[in-house]
């Protein structure tokens, strides 16, 4: 019927339960019908009747959830994929001709009754169609090769694809191993190998394993395996550099395993993203010194977190964590207290402290003796560099001019009063599970919940949407629906709040025990204000650190509002910048609050760059980062062809490895499947139809039209 092989009706109850629904529905519309007042003719009924049955059978449809499945036999021409390797590596001399393997391929295509079944890609980084006049366009100079895309894009052809072949040297620079992609799409996979697989007399660098995290002046290890083949008891020399400054170099004499591993003690002076390389000097007929050069970059974290403990009044809460925030040797812990009109009790250079500081501890701040500049520097530094926060609500708080920075707390307060009331903090078993209340207590839990008494101020104190709260409160022992520890998460910016004063008597009593909550608690909310926020409002990356010469470098983009809502209409201009020549290229959105764009050079070096967001004149945000060109030509660190991926990738998919000198088998086998293939393909579509808007529109037009109806001939 219609051209389609099948068609099934399913449903999310048992079938005959809709049946039976259906019935009663009919039934009870003839019921109605069967006596109307006033009496009208029997064609009015049949018509307020079927309105009335569709109406209720669509209504059905909701609660049956009905999915309608459409099998449609479509006839199509058998294709077979061919994918050319268009990467620098096969340009590398070896004896092979690779080139000249592959353009003889190509020529041999016309030649054979498969090019007209036949669909020609070139891949490097990316994969794309060229056609057979177009075959100048293949001239090896892609920067990578990444087979996962080839795989990829079969995956989503939708055409009748009967087998695929690819010609490449196999070896992978970018991207996954593609063998177990290839595996799931059940096609025939015929490889043709171009290149040496004999080892060549070399030395090569063949990774580097450092931490994931390395923080500044403290040491770190970085390891790295070398690995030589013909070079046996020959001495070289390896160095490691940071931005081009040697740092460490040591002689090493090659060992006959063939492979050693050499560990590198490294200290990085101060934060930030560091360029790294390691080298290991020539040797004498060496195959090629491509792969003596190792580049990688890493960010290095600032060791010293700056915190700065702003107090509107000298009071217990200010010394008991400041005293627990000393203990952390990664923290420099600096404070400005209010000690009158215009008076401090240190003798510091508080705007400098301020502009430096990672984090703010605000203690009963701002008082009504806090200097207006202060507050107003405070401001600026939290809505406007998005520096995190812990807020105490203690004693000496003006409220009028806390207003200054409330859209920035975890809470809003209202009707605050001048009285405080003894509370103990209320945690459940799930929320203790917050980093920010972990000890070392037999029942972590129990020692929360049974911690002295604190004040907290007379007042309502609503959380935030984006507020969680972990810790609420209890007074005699009873749980009250009030926060005392909040925390809020809004895109980059980090607030914590504890709506309470005197919380240094949980520090005596747990002291006592040798427990650890009090300090755990202070110190873990600086690990977690400084955490590093995943999402910004502005983005910018490149695809890649390591770049080969004359490949292009793609630039990526993500732009959001302050409620990280995506803004598809900005402007996005990034500056690049190599000693002291600067370009400037600009992003093109794509829609979503993404954006992308290219950058090309022929010059080589150490890029940085800076890009900015700008909507309507006002800039949105910034990001910056490195990136290298032409140091290291990763397609020619390896000049052996791998064999052994090439052939598994045939074997494991059904299809054949060839080399370059049997490689015309291919053409016969190919058109040979093409042939065999069948060129009938089963396309399925389902239908919700109990999703659709139409639905209930019509199920509305329905019911209106029966009602309508029925007052026209003025029925009851």
């Amino acid at each position: 019927m219609f051209d389609y092989e099948k068609i099934g009706l399913t449903f999310s109850f048992t079938t005959v339960y809709f049946f039976l629904s259906l019935l009663v529905l009919i039934g009870y519309s003839i019921y109605v019908y069967r006596y109307t007042i006033p009496v009208v003719n029997i064609s009015k009924k049949i018509l307020l009747l079927s309105l009335r049955v569709l109406a209720l059978l669509l209504i059905l449809f909701f609660v049956f959830e009905p999915i309608l499945t459409l099998s449609k036999k479509n006839t199509l021409e058998p294709v077979n994929l061919i994918f050319v390797d268009n990467s620098r590596s096969i340009l590398i001399e070896d004896g092979t001709n690779r080139k000249g393997v592959i353009k003889e391929f190509l020529s041999n295509l016309e030649r054979h009754n498969i090019s007209e079944n036949s669909k020609l890609f070139e891949f490097g980084s990316k994969v794309s169609r060229i056609n057979t006049d177009s075959l100048d366009n293949i001239n090896f100079s892609e920067g990578g090769t990444n087979f996962s895309n080839i795989f990829s894009t079969v995956e989503k052809n939708e055409e009748n694809i009967s087998s695929i072949v690819i010609i490449s040297d196999g070896v992978i620079t970018e991207g996954s191993n593609p063998i177990y992609t290839a595996e799931k799409l059940n096609l025939p996979v015929f490889s043709i190998g171009v290149g040496d697989t004999s080892k060549r007399n070399d030395v090569e660098i063949r990774n580097v394993l450092y931490n994931e995290f390395i923080y500044a002046e403290t040491p770190t290890t970085i390891n790295t395996t070398i690995i030589n083949t013909g070079f046996e008891g020959k001495n070289i020399s390896l160095t490691l550099f940071e931005n081009d400054i040697q740092l460490e170099q040591k002689n090493i004499t090659l060992n006959e395993n063939g492979i050693q591993s050499i560990n590198f003690n490294y200290i990085p002076k101060n934060g930030g993203e560091k360029k790294l390389t390691l080298t290991t000097s020539a040797l004498e007929g060496e195959f090629t010194f491509a792969n003596n050069k190792k580049v990688f970059y890493i960010n290095v974290l600032s060791n010293k977190i700056k915190v700065l403990l702003l107090a509107g009044s000298p009071s217990p809460d200010l010394s008991f964590i400041k005293n627990s925030l000393k203990t952390d040797e990664n923290l420099t812990v600096n404070s400005i207290t209010v000690a009158g009109q215009n008076k401090f009790l240190e003798k510091n250079d508080r705007n400098k402290l301020i502009d430096s500081a990672d984090i703010f501890f605000l203690i009963g701040f701002p008082s009504k003796e806090t200097p207006d500049e202060i507050i107003s520097k405070i401001k600026q530094g939290i809505t406007d560099r998005n520096k995190p926060f812990l807020f105490i609500l203690s004693d000496g708080i003006d409220f009028n001019r806390l207003k200054i920075i409330q859209s920035e707390l975890p809470f809003t307060i209202s009707k605050p009063g001048n009285d405080f009331f003894e509370v103990q903090p209320y945690i459940t078993a799930n929320e203790q599970k917050n980093l920010l209340l972990q000890n070392n207590a037999v029942n972590p839990l129990d020692a929360l919940n049974n911690l002295p008494p604190v004040f907290q101020l007379n007042g309502e104190f609503s959380p935030k949407p984006e507020s969680e709260i972990i810790s609420k409160i209890k007074i005699n022992n009873v749980p009250i629906n009030k926060p005392l520890i909040l925390t809020r998460k809004l895109g980059s910016k980090r607030s914590i709040a504890v709506l309470a004063k005197d919380i240094w008597k949980w520090k005596l009593q747990t002291a006592t025990k040798e427990l650890d909550l009090f300090d755990r608690l202070i110190n873990s909310s600086v690990k977690w204000l400084n955490s590093i926020e995943d999402q910004k409002q502005v983005t910018i990356k490149t695809s890649k650190k390591i770049y080969s010469l004359n490949e292009p470098v793609e630039f990526s983009a993500q732009v959001y509002d302050a409620a990280f809502n995506p803004i598809s209409d900005a402007e996005v201009k990034v500056n690049i910048q190599l000693d002291n020549n600067n370009f400037q290229t600009l992003l093109s959105p794509v829609g979503s609050g993404l954006y992308d764009g290219t950058f090309q050079t022929h010059s080589t070096g150490d890029y940085s760059y800076n890009g900015t967001a700008l909507l309507d004149g006002k800039k949105l945000g910034s990001d910056e980062g490195k990136f290298n060109i032409g140091e290291v030509d990763v397609e020619m660190m390896n000049p052996r062809m791998d064999y052994e991926l090439l052939a598994t990738l045939a074997n494991q998919t059904g299809g054949k490895y060839f080399d370059s000198k049997n490689y015309k088998q291919v053409f016969d086998l190919v058109a040979d499947l093409n042939k065999r293939s069948s060129s009938e393909k089963i396309s399925v579509s389902e239908i919700n139809l109990w999703s659709n808007e139409w639905l209930m529109a019509i199920v509305i037009f329905l019911l209106g039209l029966e009602w309508f109806l029925r007052k026209r001939a003025g029925m009851l």
